[in-house]
């Protein structure tokens, strides 16, 4: 199969997120910040993520890392297109549920209230659950060894050292409220974890 498939497919994903986002960002960015949690570690996990968002462009766009290539199969490739479709109205979904109770980084608005309905009434965290699907659907429909995983390592490394600094900042901000959603949802997966 044509590994053009595959990066015509993770361009209009990339784009997709983009454009998700973006609506979201500039209305949240309006709301004035009144906690924040932003250090070292959050900015380096910040950069470290969009690296990883971002190396299949670099795949697309340079031959830099056509040493890594490897043959393009229809099954993964219709497979991780199917992920990444996933991903994309998860992370669509979330974005309209939070409406300006989102940000980038580990922050408290000033109008910002706990979210438990919609896809936040049974997972906590469907935001990150939507970066992993997309991770491995890009990791799966990417024929490179480098551009292909580059998204899992980056947002397995973030979700790893940001749930618990950001649950610490729900329970700081929303106390008992927060505690008996966490006792009626799961972390990222419905029902399971």
């Amino acid at each position: 199969m044509n590994p053009w498939f595959a990066k015509a497919v993770i361009l209009i994903a990339a784009v997709a997120m983009v454009a998700i986002r973006s609506p979201h960002g500039h209305r949240s960015w309006q709301v004035k910040v009144v906690q924040s949690r932003k250090g070292r570690l959050e900015i380096f996990l910040m950069i470290f993520a969009s690296l990883g968002f971002f190396t299949p462009i670099v795949w697309i766009a340079t031959p830099w890392l056509a040493f890594a290539d490897f043959r393009l199969y229809p099954l993964p490739f219709v497979a991780g297109t199917l992920t990444l479709a996933l991903s994309l109205w998860v992370f669509y979904w979330t974005h309209a549920d939070l409406g300006t109770n989102w940000s980038v980084t580990l922050e408290i608005r000033g109008t910002h209230k706990l979210v438990t309905d919609g896809v936040y009434r049974r997972v906590r965290h469907p935001m990150y659950s939507a970066f992993l699907l997309y991770a491995i659907g890009q990791a799966v429909v990417v024929p490179n060894w480098i551009a292909g995983p580059s998204y899992l390592v980056t947002m397995a490394l973030l979700v790893a050292l940001r749930l618990k600094p950001e649950e610490q900042l729900m329970r700081d901000q929303f106390k008992e409220e927060y505690d008996a959603y966490v006792a009626r949802t799961k972390r990222l997966i419905p029902g399971v974890w």
